[in-house]
């Protein structure tokens, strides 16, 4: 049993490795989706600014988790 339970945990851990290798690079598309997505959020936060300091801690979270 145990050897089957690497049989299948190993290729899983090697797929999940190269998917996360493959992430890396940014291209132009992406970086402009990027500045896109942060000028939304700069005209949102215009238009409908944080209540509280607790909500702009969100907020500030948000952006740098995304």
């Amino acid at each position: 049993m145990l050897a089957s339970l690497r049989l299948l945990l190993l290729p899983a851990l090697v797929i999940a490795g190269l998917g996360l290798a493959a992430c890396e690079r940014q291209g132009p598309a992406e970086r402009a989706g990027r500045s896109l997505d942060r000028a939304g959020e700069n005209l949102r936060d215009t238009v409908d600014p944080p209540k509280g300091p607790v909500e702009r801690l969100g907020r500030s979270v948000d952006r740098a988790v995304n």
